[in-house]
C-alpha cells in the first residue's frame, strides 16, 4: 500500500532519513574558491552532491525511500518516473536492498542517464514525454507488478531525505550561513531545504534558482497557486519536472525566495564551476552559481550554502552545449 502522496514531511522525518540513510549515502564534501568568491562578492560553500553516489543529491532521498519500507513492501518492488538522476538514484538504492526496481522514462531523456539507470539494474519502461504519460505508465506498472510508487519529489520519505545534504551542509560549515541555494525542479531538494534550514537556522534565507524556461515554481510563488500549464523549454533537463503540490505548500510556508536564469547565464556558470574548480557538474548544478552571479547584489558580503545538485552530464554533447551558449 503507497503511502498519501500530499503527506508534509517534518523535521524530524529528516533527522530520521539523515540516521537511516547513514550506512549507503556518502557525507559530500563542502568545496571553495576564492576566485569565485571574488566575483560574486561573497562566501560560497559549495555541497559537492555531485560526488553522491549515483552521481546526485537524488540518492538520498531514494535510499531514504527504499530503506524506509516494510520487508512485505520491499519484496514487491519500486516504481518511479524519471528523466534521469532520480531512476538511477532508485536503481541503486533498490539494488543495495536487492529488490526489482521499474523506471518510466521520457522520450528525448539524455542517453547517458538512461544507461546509468540499467547499469544499475533497472528495467526501464519508455512511454511518451509528459508528465501525464509518466504518470499513466506508472500506474499501470503498479497494477502489473504490486511495486510501490516512489515519486520523484513528492513523495514525503523523498523530500526528507533530500533535506540531508542542506542539514550535512549547515553542520559542514559550523552555522555559519546567512543563506542557502539550491536548485529548483519538481521541488525535493527545495522544500526539504526548506525544512532543514528553518529549523537549524531560522534566521537563513533559503533561495532557489530556476531556469527561466521552466520558471513555474516563480509563477506558482508569486500567484499563491500551482502554475502547472507550461510547456518546459530548458537545457537543465533535471528541472523539467512540474513544482509538485506538498513541495509548494512546502515552500510557501517558508517564504523562499526564486531566482530565475537564462540557459546562457547558467552554462557560463558551469564553464566557470569547471574551469576554476575542476568539478564536473550538470547544468541543473549550475543554476546556483549562475543566480549568485545574476544578483550579486543580493548577496553582497553574506556566508552563502549552495547545493550542486549533480554531475551527470553527456559528455559528447558538452562541446556544443558550451559552443551554443557562447554564440
Amino acid at each position: 500500500m503507497n503511502p498519501p502522496a500530499q503527506v508534509l514531511p517534518a523535521f524530524g522525518d529528516v533527522l530520521a532519513a539523515a540516521a537511516r540513510i547513514a550506512p549507503h549515502a556518502h557525507a559530500t564534501p563542502v568545496l571553495r574558491s576564492r576566485a569565485i568568491d571574488a566575483l560574486v562578492g561573497t562566501s560560497i560553500a559549495f555541497k559537492a552532491e555531485h560526488l553522491q553516489r549515483a552521481g546526485a543529491f537524488k540518492f538520498r532521498g531514494a535510499c531514504n525511500a527504499v530503506w524506509s519500507m516494510t520487508d512485505d513492501q520491499a519484496a514487491r518492488g519500486v516504481v518511479t518516473h524519471s528523466s534521469g538522476n532520480h531512476g538511477a538514484a532508485l536503481a541503486l538504492a533498490a539494488r543495495t536492498r536487492g529488490i526489482a526496481c521499474h523506471v518510466v522514462v521520457p522520450e528525448g531523456a539524455v542517453k547517458s542517464k538512461l544507461a546509468a539507470i540499467e547499469a544499475y539494474g533497472a528495467t526501464l519502461h519508455h512511454c511518451a514525454a509528459t508528465i501525464a504519460a509518466r504518470e499513466a505508465a506508472c500506474a499501470q506498472l503498479q497494477q502489473d507488478t504490486g511495486a510501490m510508487l516512489v515519486h520523484p519529489y513528492t513523495d514525503a520519505r523523498v523530500i526528507a531525505g533530500q533535506g540531508t545534504a542542506a542539514l550535512e551542509l549547515m553542520n559542514q560549515c559550523d552555522g555559519a550561513l546567512d543563506a542557502v541555494i539550491v536548485p529548483v525542479g519538481g521541488g525535493g531538494l527545495a522544500s526539504g531545504t526548506a525544512l532543514a534550514v528553518a529549523a537549524m537556522l531560522p534566521n537563513a534565507r533559503v533561495f532557489l534558482a530556476e531556469p527561466a524556461g521552466a520558471a513555474e515554481t516563480a509563477a506558482s510563488l508569486a500567484q499563491g497557486r500551482r502554475v502547472t500549464d507550461f510547456v518546459p523549454d530548458t537545457i537543465c533537463d533535471g528541472l523539467r519536472g512540474t513544482l509538485g503540490e506538498p513541495n509548494f505548500e512546502l515552500l510557501r510556508a517558508h517564504a523562499v525566495e526564486t531566482l530565475v536564469v537564462d540557459d546562457a547565464d547558467t552554462v557560463e556558470a558551469m564553464r566557470l564551476l569547471w574551469s576554476r574548480m575542476k568539478q564536473v557538474v550538470e547544468p541543473s548544478s549550475a543554476t546556483v552559481l549562475a543566480a549568485l552571479l545574476r544578483h550579486r547584489e543580493r548577496f553582497a558580503g553574506l556566508r552563502v550554502g549552495a547545493i550542486l545538485s549533480g554531475g551527470n552530464v553527456d559528455l559528447d554533447d558538452i562541446a556544443s552545449l558550451f559552443a551554443k551558449a557562447r554564440a
